[in-house]
């Protein structure tokens, strides 16, 4: 079999760049992403992307690139060109109606030159969880539950991707694990990824995912990615406002009060927080933000909450 160790050096790189595909519609979350991108959308009281913004800042992320679409000015103004420390850098994604995020990633070959945190703009998680992550060519993964769905992978006894699947056929087996939907990339792996995009975009793959390219350099030997276990209820991914109910209740996230005016218009019946584009403001407020664990002492505590770690060798 094929060494899969791209280049020890490389494994050695600090991750301190993020990538954030934020370009879809988020349908699936209508009527509260048909005038704000989904990311600005909030969950207990703070938006998903203020989120993210306080995780990258605890972590000494230093710089930020997001792929915007749909919205894209609510994101522009909420962020503007620094946050949470972090210098921010945009891509347009014009194409963003009829393409998927294997066409976002594509479009970051010519801006990211240095290892990355690939990330989706739908997610909420402990901070800590990320610790784990800042080194390269590591995969979040998470242990599958019933409603779970979408890409799952399999693991070695060496903590690494076997294989990527798309659909149930190996849903039942004990090393199969749901992705979480966050990457980090070294940069000699970032090359060969960017080659392999290329192929797809070429042949006019762009409504496809990034996985695919993944899945196939597992199993040509080209890809080596390290397992992070994230703990089943210090995340969620939101797709549905189901989901955002869930997140809410499930993650126990920390309930802290948001920056962002709160949307409290009478055609959002169900309560639900949500960013509009005239509340998109520069985000003066991250100078409020301490650095360090985002958790309050002095008040109610939840459930002590649990870092990430390598999945443990059965």
């Amino acid at each position: 079999m094929k060494d899969r160790n791209i280049d020890s050096v490389h494994k050695n790189e600090r991750v301190r760049t993020a990538l954030l595909l934020a370009a879809g519609t988020g349908s699936r979350l209508s009527p509260l992403t048909d005038e704000t991108p989904k990311c600005l959308v909030s969950v207990n009281k703070k938006s998903i992307l203020e989120r993210l913004i306080n995780s990258l800042q605890e972590h000494n992320f230093k710089r930020l690139v997001v792929v915007v679409g749909h919205q894209a000015d609510c994101i522009r103004n909420f962020l503007g060109t620094r946050a949470g420390g972090m210098e921010i850098t945009y891509i347009t994604s014009s194409l963003y109606k009829t393409t998927n995020n294997i066409y976002s990633l594509w479009l970051a070959r010519k801006v990211i030159n240095e290892p990355f945190l690939l990330i989706e703009s739908d997610l909420v998680f402990d901070p800590e969880m990320l610790k784990d992550m800042l080194r390269p060519d590591r995969i979040a993964i998470s242990k599958l539950q019933p409603w779970m769905n979408g890409t799952t992978v399999t693991i070695n006894n060496s903590r690494k991707v076997e294989a990527f699947h798309a659909d149930d056929t190996h849903k039942h087996d004990s090393n199969q694990y749901k992705t979480v939907n966050i990457y980090s990339l070294s940069t000699a792996t970032w090359r060969l990824v960017r080659k392999r995009l290329e192929r797809q975009i070429s042949d006019n793959m762009v409504n496809g995912y990034y996985e695919t390219v993944f899945s196939d350099m597992v199993d040509d030997g080209c890809l080596s990615l390290t397992t992070v276990l994230f703990k089943k209820n210090r995340w969620y991914e939101i797709d549905t406002i189901t989901d955002l109910r869930a997140a809410e209740q499930v993650c126990d996230l920390p309930r802290h009060s948001s920056v962002i005016p709160v949307d409290q218009r009478a055609d959002n019946p169900k309560g639900l927080r949500v960013v509009p584009p005239s509340a998109s403001k520069p985000l003066t407020g991250y100078n409020r933000i301490k650095k360090g664990p985002s958790r309050q002492t002095g008040t109610a505590k939840s459930a002590p909450m649990q870092s990430a770690s390598p999945v443990p060798i059965h």
